[in-house]
Order: C-alpha cells, then structure tokens, then sequence
C-alpha cells in the first residue's frame, strides 16, 4: 500500500516548509547557496536551495516512473495519488503568492511529467495485454 504514495509529495511537502520560513529568512530562500567550489577550469560550482529542490524532484521523478511500469492493482491507486499531487501544486500555484516561482514551476511541471508518463506506460502496457485475432 505504501508503494502507492507518489514520491512527488516529498518536494511539494519541503517547498512549503520553506514558504513557512522553516529554511531561512528573507524574501527568496531558494537562492541561499548551499555550497560551491572552485572547478579545475577555475569557474565556480555553485548549489542554492533551489537547485537542491529541483535535483530531488528529478531523482523522485525517476523513481516514480520506475515504479510505473508494474502492472498491479496499486499502480491504478498511484496514478489517482499522482494526478491528485499535481493538482495540489497547480491549485498552490495559481493561487498562493509564494508559489509563484520557478523553482515551484519547475516542480509542478516534473509532477505532470509523473502524471503523463504514468498513464502513457499504463495505456502501453495494457495495449500489450490485448490481442485481436
């Protein structure tokens, strides 16, 4: 039943512990640095909060569209939860002020990424399991 849960509401979760001020103050706190280095090239590396959000997003998009591709019956339940996920940040974003960012944007679109390709392998798979003779 776990399996079910949409990795996706992870990120969702963490930007608005952000919004709460959880992560630091001031008006932008997905552009504290992290972390940077100096390359071998002699740029400078760099990783703000918002770069972070965004990496895990990807990392739980890979993993969701992992879990995707099984065809059990809770698969049915995680694309209703990942559809319900995307919705909760399309509401967030259009209607909360904090949302209105690119680091939330970019969130978002990953979300309906989830959402399409969940249902694009579902609908492949089952097209599979058809024969017309």
């Amino acid at each position: 039943m776990f399996g079910a849960i949409p990795l996706l509401i992870v990120p969702f979760v963490l930007y608005n512990l952000g919004l709460l001020g959880l992560f630091g103050g001031g008006d932008d706190p997905w552009a504290i640095e992290i972390f940077s280095f100096r390359m071998m090239s002699g740029g400078v590396f760099s990783m703000t909060l918002g770069d972070l959000m965004v990496l895990i997003g990807l990392v739980f998009l890979f993993i969701e569209i992992s879990k995707s591709v099984r065809t059990t019956n809770a698969s049915i339940l995680d694309h209703l939860l990942s559809t319900l996920v995307f919705i909760a940040f399309l509401v967030e974003f259009l209607l909360v002020k904090g949302a209105a960012h690119s680091v939330f944007f970019t969130l978002m679109i990953i979300a309906l990424f989830d959402v399409l390709a969940g249902f694009s392998v579902s609908m492949r798979s089952a097209s599979r399991d058809i024969n017309l003779n």
